[in-house]
């Protein structure tokens, strides 16, 4: 009895947390259990596959939502443009600095993201929640590239692809923004849309957590591998930033699925 008193006590100092602060232990706490699994399993490859393979799920929800619900009520529009844009900027690097397997997934997953755009401008508009899609994407595309203008690459590739490789890393990060936004806005996200925005949470997170298990693996080689300067460690933050970004919206999807809510209410503050 005595023994469970302190695991109680500290259940309940955690459920008194706020919100950001929970889901930031979360991910802390996440990112230790991973690195544990370090110590067990062998090829940490297989978390970028699980990313892709989440991010795949996430677009299949994504499709069913517009064919079959044909509707795109809770869907931003200004998300699917950013990611579009750096979708884009890094397939054109892909293919003139490194062209390989990762180029035809990204080939894939902008079709789909172009096919996305033209449904809820065109197809589904009437659907589209415009005014709660508020969000400026000015905010980040400007600042994103004057971040890529300031610190970039430093290999021997061009110095337009390298500030075009920096771009599309720091866009990435923080496309989700508008989405976000959107659904801070309406307060009640349906399913299919809660179940998109989650698994692009997982995929984020197993990508980041793939990073830091390599960069652990090589004990800090694979950075310098990628240049000198601030440019390393700002990839790794990038990732980071990714996965923190989502991570709040996760913690109140688990809690609204473990509670059998089939939609998630979001309550003030969230993002």
């Amino acid at each position: 009895m005595a023994s469970k008193r302190p695991l109680n006590a500290a259940i309940s100092w955690v459920k008194r947390q706020p919100p950001k602060v929970k889901a930031f232990m979360a991910v802390v706490a996440g990112m230790a259990t991973l690195v544990f699994i370090r110590f067990i399993v062998h090829d940490h490859d297989n978390l970028f596959v699980a990313a892709e393979a989440a991010h795949a799920i996430g677009i299949l929800v994504l499709i069913y939502k517009l064919t079959k619900e044909k509707t795109c009520a809770g869907l931003s529009l200004k998300s699917q443009d950013l990611t579009a844009l750096f979708l884009a900027v890094r397939l054109y690097c892909s293919i003139v600095m490194e062209f390989d397997i990762h180029t035809l997934l990204d080939s894939c997953t902008l079709v789909t993201t172009l096919w996305v755009i033209y449904m809820i401008r065109f197809k589904l508009k009437s659907s589209y929640m415009e005014d709660k899609d508020n969000f400026s994407i000015l905010y980040v595309v400007i600042p994103c590239a004057v971040l890529a203008l300031l610190i970039h690459p430093s290999t021997s590739h061009v110095f337009v692809n390298r500030i075009c490789w920096a771009f599309c890393v720091y866009l990435e990060a923080v496309s989700v923004l508008p989405q976000l936004r959107l659904m801070q806005n309406t307060k009640i996200v349906e399913p299919f849309t809660a179940h998109y925005v989650f698994a692009l949470g997982v995929a984020r997170f197993l990508s980041c957590a793939h990073w830091v298990l390599q960069v652990l693996d090589t004990r800090g080689r694979l950075l310098t591998a990628l240049g000198y300067g601030l440019w390393p460690p700002f990839v790794l933050l990038s990732e980071v930033v990714q996965t923190f970004i989502l991570a709040d919206f996760c913690y109140y999807y688990v809690k609204s699925v473990v509670g059998g809510q089939l939609v998630l209410r979001l309550p003030s503050g969230v993002v």
